[in-house]
C-alpha cells in the first residue's frame, strides 16, 4: 500500500483497538456533563444547540413550532383544489412562529416568484460539468455559482453593522429558496431529458412550479411535491445538513456558502442519499426474487440474507426516533389515497410489516422502524420519476426551508462562532488513570 499508508494502517488499528476496549470499560464515565461514549460516538444525545424551527421527540416524532405533521396537513393553507399543505406556509410558520393566513402564503409565493431569476452564468457553470456528474454534485456547484449574488457578502465587505446581519441573511435566504427549484429542475432536465428545459409558470405555487419545470403536469404529482417539500423541510438542528449549515453560518459565511456546505452533508449515504439507496435496494430485491410483487415471506428471507451479509436494510432506523417516522406515515397515507393498487407501493408496505420484527430481534438495533426515506422513492416512481439519483436533490430543495429559516434566527440571536472542545486519545487515557484533569481550551 505504500510506506506511509502502511504506517497509518498499523497505528490506526492499534489506537482503534485501544479505543474500543476503553469504551467497553469506561464508556459510562462522565466528562463534565457527558459520557465518554458520547464523546467518541457521534455526540449522540448531547444537547448543545438551539434551533427554533422544529423539535424532534423520540416517541412523538417531528413537530414544527409545536405542530405535528397531521396538524400541519389540517391547518396550513393549500393550493386551490388541493389537500396537501403548501410549503410556503410551513416556511412562514418556521420563520415567524405563527400559522400563516391564506394571504400570507399567497404573498410569499409571489415574493419567491419575483426573486426566482437565475443568472446565466449559473447555468453555464452547470453545463461545464460532465452530464454524468451526480445530480447532488451539480446542485452544490450551482449553489456555489449563485454565491456571486449574495447580499450578505457584499454588505459585509462594505462594513455592515452586526445588528443588520439578520436582514442580509434573510434577503439571501429568500433569494436562494426562490431560485432552488429552477436550478434543480434544470439539472434534472439536463441529465435525464436531453436538456429539453421548461420555463417557469408564474401562476403556480413554489412546489407546483417545481413539478412543472421538471416536466410533471399531473396534479397528483404536484400534490406529492407539496407534501414532500413540507415533510422533508426540517428535522431539528442536530442532523448533518442542518448542523452543517448552522456551523458554517456561525463563521459568518453567507447563506449560499452555508447551505452548500449543508448539501454536501445531505449527499452522504447516512443522511439524504439514503432515499436513493432505499429504492435501489427494492429494485434489487424484486430482481433477485424474480417478481414485481414479492410476498412477505420472500421479503423476510431476502432481509435475513441482507443482514447475514453484513449489510443494512436502507430506510430503517434513526438516530433519535424510536417509533415509525411520522413522515413515513404521511407518505403511506398519500399512497393509500392516490395509488393503493401500485405494486411497488404495496411492496413498501409489505417490507414495513416484515422488517421491524426482524430488526427488533437483534440486540444491537435500538430502532427497527422505518424513517422518511423508506417510502418516498416508491411514490416518485409511481408518477414516472425513476431516476433515483435525483431524489436527494428533491430532499435538498425542501431542506432549504428549514435550515435557512433557522439561519435567519441564528443571526437574529447573534449566535457566536461555534467551536466545541476536542481532546486526544492520550489525554483520555491520562484522565482515566487520574494523571490529568486539564480539559479547558
Amino acid at each position: 500500500m505504500g510506506i506511509i499508508k502502511d504506517r497509518f494502517k498499523e497505528k490506526s488499528d492499534k489506537v482503534g483497538a485501544e479505543m474500543k476496549e476503553m469504551l467497553k470499560e469506561h464508556g459510562d464515565k462522565k466528562i463534565g456533563e457527558v459520557t465518554l461514549a458520547q464523546v467518541y460516538q457521534g455526540m449522540r444525545g448531547i444537547t448543545g444547540l438551539v434551533t427554533e424551527t422544529s423539535l424532534l421527540d423520540a416517541q412523538e416524532g417531528i413537530r414544527f413550532r409545536g405542530y405535528s405533521i397531521p396538524e400541519l396537513q389540517e391547518k396550513l393553507p393549500k393550493a386551490p383544489g388541493g389537500s396537501e399543505p403548501l410549503p410556503e406556509g410551513l416556511f412562514y410558520l418556521m420563520l415567524v412562529g405563527d400559522l400563516p393566513t391564506e394571504d400570507d402564503v399567497h404573498h410569499l409565493t409571489s415574493v419567491w416568484q419575483r426573486r426566482s431569476h437565475v443568472p446565466n452564468h449559473v447555468f453555464a457553470t452547470i453545463e461545464a460539468l460532465p452530464a454524468s456528474t451526480h445530480p447532488m454534485t451539480q446542485f452544490v456547484v450551482a449553489i456555489m455559482a449563485l454565491q456571486t449574488e449574495s447580499e450578505f457578502a457584499k454588505r459585509y465587505a462594505k462594513g455592515m453593522n452586526k445588528k443588520d446581519y439578520w436582514e442580509a441573511t434573510f434577503d439571501d435566504s429568500m433569494d436562494l429558496i426562490a431560485r432552488l427549484p429552477r436550478i434543480a429542475a434544470y439539472i434534472y432536465r439536463r441529465k435525464y431529458k436531453n436538456g429539453d428545459h421548461i420555463q417557469p409558470n408564474g401562476l403556480l405555487d413554489w412546489a407546483g412550479n417545481f413539478a412543472h419545470m421538471m416536466g410533471y403536469e399531473d396534479e397528483g404529482f404536484k400534490e406529492l411535491m407539496r407534501l414532500y417539500m413540507t415533510i422533508h423541510a426540517d428535522h431539528e438542528g442536530g442532523n448533518v445538513s442542518a448542523h452543517t449549515t448552522h456551523l458554517v453560518g456561525s463563521a459568518l459565511s453567507d447563506p449560499y456558502l452555508s447551505f452548500a456546505a449543508g448539501m454536501n452533508g445531505l449527499a452522504g449515504p447516512l443522511h439524504g442519499l439514503a432515499n436513493q439507496e432505499v429504492i435501489k435496494w427494492i429494485f434489487e430485491l424484486r430482481e433477485q426474487i424474480g417478481t414485481d410483487s414479492p410476498t412477505k415471506e420472500q421479503i423476510t428471507a431476502y432481509v435475513e440474507k441482507t443482514l447475514s451479509e453484513g449489510k443494512v436494510v436502507p430506510g430503517y432506523g434513526h438516530a433519535v426516533l424510536r417509533k415509525t417516522d411520522p413522515r413515513f406515515t404521511a407518505q403511506m397515507e398519500f399512497g393509500k389515497k392516490h395509488m393503493a393498487d401500485d405494486t411497488l407501493v404495496q411492496t413498501v408496505w409489505n417490507i414495513y410489516e416484515a422488517v421491524p420484527p426482524i430488526l427488533g430481534s437483534k440486540a444491537k438495533i435500538k430502532n427497527p422502524w422505518p424513517n422518511v426515506d423508506a417510502h418516498s422513492g416508491a411514490l416518485l416512481v409511481h408518477y414516472g420519476m425513476v431516476e433515483y439519483e435525483f431524489y436527494t436533490v428533491l430532499f435538498g430543495v425542501s431542506r432549504a426551508l428549514g435550515v435557512l429559516a433557522s439561519l435567519c434566527w441564528d443571526r437574529a440571536f447573534g449566535f457566536p462562532l461555534e467551536r466545541p472542545k476536542s481532546i486526544t486519545n492520550d489525554l483520555v487515557k491520562k484522565w482515566l488513570e487520574g494523571k490529568d484533569e486539564v480539559w479547558g481550551d
